[in-house]
């Protein structure tokens, strides 16, 4: 009976001398930051760079060793420095994503926080639109979805601190001023479910309600945003007891109420002139049952008078 080959596991050593030299080969997870004489050289010549005024081959330097050489002691370090110097150049998106990158590969590091606060400053810096221009030194404005990507990175970085319930808050912010009102109401939401014990969480479902509210304003006072609004606050009041705007809140939700019956007027009217008695009755019932007295109350009885 012949003989079947025999499966031989090759030992480690020579898998690994198979796949050529030791360069060639990606670092070992885990192995944590170790010594690198072409780490340490790299670093050296960024420095010299620096100090000559050579920012722009400082900090394409910094950028070599950080990529090339993640795993090496002063990996960290090189991508803090590169991120520091394209923030003094006016480079803020590209010191943004290099302190991410930092904030990404080295959470152990002893720069995590520094690099954490640095893109704090610069993410909300961007969001208030003081950004320096890096040619012109003049202020000027990011694209909103460039600002709101900061914000979101910056919020991921720290997703359970009060820093991410501000981050969230600002992009509302930044919805609200561009005219995007329903991305800024999924944002105050997002406030408000994911960080309801934060400073920002009361405000952020106000303005949910002022959101809506504006929105019937302008809509013709839309009975479903209407509805929306007063709902809102409603909720404020009972999540928030106390808050500072509770007290506004109850005045806009009494406002509400006087807009609804008025639009339920104006809806009456309109069936009246369109000659569907049926539906005109009905919504002036309406406004007498709900008004209970006042101007509507009482013009709404003399045109069911009429109409009976």
């Amino acid at each position: 009976m012949p003989m079947r080959p025999t499966l031989i596991a090759l030992p480690a050593a020579l898998l690994i001398s198979s796949c050529g030299s030791n360069s060639e080969l990606p670092p070992m997870v885990g192995s944590g930051a170790s010594d690198n004489p072409r780490a340490d050289a790299l670093f050296a010549q960024a420095q010299t760079a620096e100090q000559n005024g050579k920012t722009k081959k400082a900090i394409g330097l910094y950028d070599e060793l950080a990529d090339e050489i993640p795993f090496a002691s002063k990996a960290g370090e090189a991508r803090f420095r590169q991120a520091q110097l394209l923030e003094q150049s006016g480079e803020t998106l590209k010191a943004f994503d290099a302190y991410q990158d930092l904030l990404s590969q080295k959470q152990g590091s002893g720069l995590y926080k520094k690099a954490l606060d640095r893109q704090t400053s610069l993410a909300f810096a961007a969001a208030d639109g003081d950004i320096k221009n890096s040619f012109l030194g003049l202020r000027s404005s990011l694209s909103t979805d460039k600002v709101v990507g900061m914000l979101t990175d910056l919020a991921g970085n720290a997703p359970r601190s009060p820093l991410a319930a501000r981050a969230s808050f600002k992009i509302g912010d930044i919805y609200a001023s561009q005219g995007e009102p329903s991305k800024a109401i999924s944002a105050y939401r997002s406030v408000v479910v994911n960080y309801p014990s934060s400073p920002e969480a009361p405000e952020a479902q106000f303005r949910v309600g002022e959101i809506l509210l504006k929105e019937a304003e302008e809509g013709n006072q839309d009975q479903a945003n209407l509805a929306r609004a007063k709902e809102s606050f409603e909720d404020y009041l009972s999540q928030f007891p106390g808050h500072k705007r509770n007290g506004e809140a109850r005045q806009l939700i009494s406002s509400i109420g006087g807009r609804d019956i008025q639009n339920t007027y104006d809806i009456a009217s309109f069936y009246e002139k369109k000659g569907n008695i049926t539906s005109a009755k009905f919504y002036y019932q309406e406004v007498v049952r709900r008004a209970k007295s006042g101007e509507l109350h009482d013009k709404a009885q003399a045109r069911l008078n009429a109409l009976n």
